[in-house]
């Protein structure tokens, strides 16, 4: 068991060290990307509002219980003025005459407990359900938009690391001829055939070489902090990291612009506005309900009075008459049991309902007119991005051809050099043209794939991998 549990550990310990000597692929670093993008992490903790949303929505049909009660110290009085009573020869009260206060006091108690469960809402949460689900899916398909401008920034970082390291390798070729141009210079010198002025162009031209290394250098540590920042991988992997510039090769688009992620969304989001002019069309429709409640009624302690007699004295029989004096021990109600089916109709809300209305179809209007305009400037940033495309595949078979007529310059200008029929300004000057010609052909090819991408973008169709 022992052994087992060694050769186990000692396997992970090898695989973690191993994935550490590993250059990360463009698929690892564009996942690492996705989980930390701050934008695409927020998006998401907003869509869940409107997924909890849908749940209350749904839960409108559930019964709900509520239990309230009080206790306290009851004291009421009620006026009693009565009308003509005449009971001859007993008793005659004229009217008006009878006049008593009925006093009631003590502790009371009330509890209640109350069921209420919507049965019927006309129409309404049915409607609203639907334009919550239409709102998720807008806010699903905006994702996709989101997720494309993560991809677009890892790819760029990573296309301006390729960039680097094909110019290092430029400026390394280029170091590698000017050293050995410095050898035939250094002859030339001992023998007298270029004067030391001509030594010290050679001198300088490798000190500025030197200088652009140093530069390069810089641009490529900021672009590993870049991507660490952007993937949270570590920069000894990173460096790791060897890519090439190669131009992007693209099948011809097999979507149009509404299949963008924002008109998508806005289809979605006026489909949702449809459903709210009919949520809020129900508003005249009655509502029904189930309801159920029970209720306990106390009185303790309690004390019931009259400032007069409640019965009024006799004089025909000699009774004084009698005033009310009770002290019952208790006094309670319970069970007090009621249910059954209410619901509400609304005839006449003082045209709230009908403002409601015209305020979800101007909603749907602004929306509306929010797709005309996106369809407008997105088909003009096709042609655009179309048009930037084809410049930059033009620009790649320029600059080649241009690379190439450099080449040959400096091969012929070497050679003039070493036998001594052109000077080192000749060579220095054939020596930049090809540099820079080499530098220029490389950031060619970097926007054109910048191009590419963007054009795959205008029609939704962005796959970064198929290049990476």
């Amino acid at each position: 068991m022992k052994s087992k549990l060694s050769f186990l550990l000692l396997s992970l310990l090898f695989y973690h060290y191993a994935e550490a000597q590993t250059a990360p692929g463009f698929k690892e670093l564009l996942d690492s990307a996705m989980v930390r993008d701050a934008d695409l992490r927020g998006q998401l903790t907003k869509n869940k509002l409107t997924t909890l949303d849908q749940h209350k929505l749904k839960d409108v049909y559930l019964p709900t219980l509520e239990v309230s009660g009080k206790a306290g110290y009851l004291n009421a009085t009620a006026r009693i003025i009565s009308p003509e009573l005449n009971l001859q020869p007993f008793l005659t009260i004229p009217e008006g005459k009878y006049n008593n206060n009925i006093n009631v006091s003590g502790f009371s108690g009330l509890a209640k407990a109350e069921a209420k469960m919507l049965l019927y809402s006309g129409g309404k949460v049915k409607q609203l359900s639907k334009a919550l689900e239409e709102k998720r899916q807008s806010e699903t398909v905006l994702l996709e938009k989101t997720s494309d401008e993560v991809a677009a920034v890892v790819a760029r970082a990573y296309d301006q690391l390729a960039l680097v390291h094909q110019s290092k390798k430029v400026l390394d070729e280029a170091k590698r001829r000017l050293d050995a141009n410095r050898v035939t210079a250094d002859k030339a010198l001992g023998y007298g055939l270029i004067t030391p002025y001509d030594h010290k162009k050679i001198e300088l031209a490798q000190a500025t070489l030197n200088s652009k290394v140093a530069e390069y250098e810089g641009k490529k540590e900021l672009l590993l902090t870049q991507l660490e920042v952007l993937t949270g991988i570590g920069q000894e992997r990173l460096r790791l990291i060897e890519p090439v510039l190669v131009p992007a090769v693209l099948a011809a688009p097999q979507k149009t612009i509404e299949q963008r992620a924002e008109i998508r969304a806005l289809d979605h989001g006026i489909s949702a506005s449809g459903y709210k002019i009919k949520a809020e069309q129900t508003w005249w429709i009655p509502k029904v309900q189930l309801m159920a409640s029970g209720y306990y009624i106390g009185l303790y302690g309690s004390h019931v009075k009259s400032s007069e007699n409640i019965i009024p004295a006799i004089p025909a029989i000699n009774y004084p008459g009698h005033k009310l004096d009770w002290r019952p021990t208790n006094f309670n109600i319970f069970p007090m049991l009621s249910a059954g089916v209410g619901f509400k109709w609304e005839i006449f809300d003082g045209r709230e309902g009908k403002h409601a209305i015209e305020t979800a179809r101007i909603d749907r209007e602004l929306l509306q007119n929010q797709r005309y305009d996106a369809m407008r400037k997105l088909t003009l940033n096709q042609a655009n991005n179309q048009s930037n495309y084809n410049i930059a595949n033009s620009q790649i078979a320029l600059k080649k051809k241009e690379k190439e007529m450099a080449n040959d310059a400096l091969v012929q200008a070497e050679k003039e050099f070493r036998y001594g029929m052109s000077k080192s300004t000749q060579l220095i000057e054939a020596e930049n043209d090809l540099e820079a010609a080499e530098l220029e052909y490389q950031n060619a090819i970097f926007n054109q794939r910048r191009a590419a991408i963007e054009l795959m973008r205008s029609t939704q169709e962005l796959d970064i991998t198929r290049f990476y």
